[in-house]
């Protein structure tokens, strides 16, 4: 929903009321991942996509129909083997999406939600999307890692998803999802209980951006900024030297540190900055810079990825000097170097594109290899 916020936070403001059409689950090749949503405005406008085309169709009436009646659905759409026409994912994906209404009655706390997302404060908002009690659907509560507020819009008391169980249960796992920056659907049994079926919560976590560390200021890492900031990454360049480390010569980094990259690394895990979303591109191939900062970054016991810039030579002195300064063969093998995957780069902006490959690559498992020499589906399930 971070995308379409700004139109939905807009009418709720004026009062109106709007369909929401939010994917909450998806299987094999879907087109959107869980948390993309779509608006149908009080005048029928159409903001945003769950399916980039497939079935806006028939969620758009789907939406109409739900602010009419305003009782909430959750909807499968998926391709039909029998018949390739019908209303469903051409791709071969299949989605769920469950379909709302919002208002200022239905969803009080949203302007603050907004404001938190705004800010890159992390907040929470999970929803009952399934329950064999239908006034339980729609339920939610906004879940910060400090605290947790509630309403409905439907039936019940504010402030609950129905019972002390369930609100226990999901407040602990969405704080869970939210630490990890990942939206999911959750389920339990009715009444929340761990082992079990009936009740489902989608839990859609707006946690701050993932950060994006580059040290050297040298013109690949201004090209490094440039596809870190288009990827959604919060971009940091590092250098100990302040005439090349300067905002004027990066610009699409959000800050530009000068200082001794070890000394910012250790003292932005010591401010508990650095998380498992964190990667760190390391781009000197000066060992006096180089080798003091991976002793940090590879001694760092959950980040995203650490790669480093260098020649075959130069990677090979690295490792020594690495193996010299007592890290050990497993440390040392989560250095990706030399960075990035081969696809033949020799620019700044195609090194760029192939250091941003193989994040996207390790993130979500997959191989670099050209997808029309393969077989099976497209998307792979993000690594747990």
């Amino acid at each position: 929903m971070r995308e379409v916020m700004p139109e939905l936070l807009d009418w709720w403001r004026d009062g109106q009321t709007v369909g929401v059409a939010t994917v909450v689950a998806t299987w094999r090749s879907a087109p959107r991942p869980a948390g993309a949503s779509m608006l149908v405005g009080p005048g029928g406008e159409a903001v945003g996509s769950v399916s980039g085309g497939c079935v806006e169709g028939a969620v758009y009436e789907l939406s109409q129909e739900v602010v009419a009646s305003g009782e909430p659905v959750l909807e499968r759409y998926g391709i039909s083997d029998d018949d390739a026409f019908a209303v469903g994912l051409t791709c071969g994906g299949i989605l769920d999406v469950f379909v709302e209404k919002v208002s200022r009655e239905t969803f009080p706390e949203l302007e603050a939600v907004a404001e938190d997302v705004r800010a890159g404060r992390p907040v929470a908002v999970a929803t009952v999307i399934e329950h064999p009690d239908p006034t339980r659907l729609g339920r939610r509560i906004v879940v910060r890692p400090d605290e947790v507020t509630g309403t409905f819009g439907l039936t019940g008391s504010v402030g609950s998803l129905g019972s002390t169980r369930a609100d226990d249960a999901v407040v602990d796992d969405a704080r869970g999802l939210l630490a990890a920056g990942r939206s999911e659907t959750l389920t339990y049994g009715p009444d929340g209980e761990r082992r079990g079926e009936g009740m489902r919560v989608f839990v859609s976590a707006y946690a701050p951006k993932p950060r994006m560390l580059v040290f050297g200021a040298i013109d690949f890492a201004a090209a490094v900024a440039k596809v870190g900031a288009f990827l959604g990454y919060y971009v940091t360049v590092c250098d100990a030297r302040p005439v090349f480390a300067t905002k004027s010569r990066f610009k699409d980094a959000d800050e530009v540190v000068v200082e001794w990259p070890h000394r910012y690394l250790a003292a932005e895990v010591e401010a508990g900055r650095v998380d498992s979303r964190t990667v760190l591109a390391v781009l000197t191939h000066d060992p006096k810079f180089d080798v003091p900062l991976l002793e940090v970054a590879l001694r760092l016991p959950d980040v995203a990825y650490i790669g480093a810039m260098g020649s075959r030579r130069t990677h090979d002195d690295r490792l020594k000097r690495l193996v010299e300064a007592g890290l050990t063969p497993e440390e040392i093998g989560r250095l990706s170097s030399p960075i990035g995957l081969d696809l033949g780069a020799r620019t700044p902006e195609e090194t760029a594109v192939s250091i941003a490959a193989e994040i996207i690559a390790l993130r979500w498992g997959g191989d670099g290899g050209r997808l029309g020499e393969r077989e099976g589906p497209i998307h792979h399930t993000a690594p747990r």
